[in-house]
C-alpha cells in the first residue's frame, strides 16, 4: 500500500531548521548578545561582560559622545561531517553593546581588564561639581587700600 499523504509539513519545517542551523548565509548574518552587568560603587562604575572564546584583540571598546561602546565578534567552531546528528545552541557572530555615560566622565580615566573570558571595565564617576564661593573685592581708591564710604542712615 502506498503511501497517500505526502510529508511535505515536516520535511520543509526540517529544511527549515536545517538550513538555519547549517547555511552559511544565515550564520554569518547571525549575531549575538553577550550578558553584562554594571555595578556602582562610591567612586567608580563596574561593568562586566561575559565573552566566552574571545580573546582581548577580538573586542572593541570606544567612547564618543558620552557613549561607551563595546563591540566585536566571535567566530563559529564547526566541523564538517558527513554522518551524524549536531546540536548547536551556543551563539556567534558579531554583538555591539552600548551605554550611556554620566555628564562629565573622563575617558581617558576609564579602565579596562580581560580575564577568563570576562571583561571588566571600570568607569569613574565624574567629580561632584560643588558650589565654589566667590569672594567679592573692593575697588582700590589709588593707593593701594580700599575706598571707604562714609554715609548715615536715618529712620523716618
Amino acid at each position: 500500500m502506498a503511501l497517500l499523504m505526502k510529508p511535505e509539513p515536516f520535511s520543509t519545517e526540517f529544511d527549515r531548521l536545517f538550513n538555519t542551523l547549517f547555511d552559511r548565509s544565515a550564520a554569518d548574518a547571525r549575531s549575538w548578545t553577550p550578558a553584562m552587568d554594571l555595578v556602582e560603587a562610591d567612586d567608580h562604575f563596574l561593568l562586566r561582560a561575559d565573552l566566552p572564546g574571545l580573546r582581548e584583540e577580538d573586542v572593541n571598546i570606544e567612547v564618543r559622545d558620552n557613549t561607551l561602546r563595546i563591540s566585536g565578534e566571535r567566530k563559529a567552531e564547526h566541523e564538517q561531517r558527513e554522518r551524524g546528528w549536531y546540536r548547536l545552541e551556543r551563539q556567534f557572530g558579531k554583538f555591539s553593546r552600548a551605554l550611556t555615560l554620566p555628564e562629565g566622565i573622563d575617558a581617558d580615566a576609564i579602565e579596562a581588564s580581560f580575564d577568563h573570558g570576562v571583561l571588566e571595565v571600570r568607569i569613574p564617576k565624574p567629580e561632584e561639581r560643588k558650589p565654589r564661593r566667590i569672594e567679592i573685592k573692593a575697588h582700590a581708591n589709588g593707593n593701594g587700600k580700599p575706598a571707604t564710604l562714609e554715609g548715615s542712615a536715618s529712620e523716618h
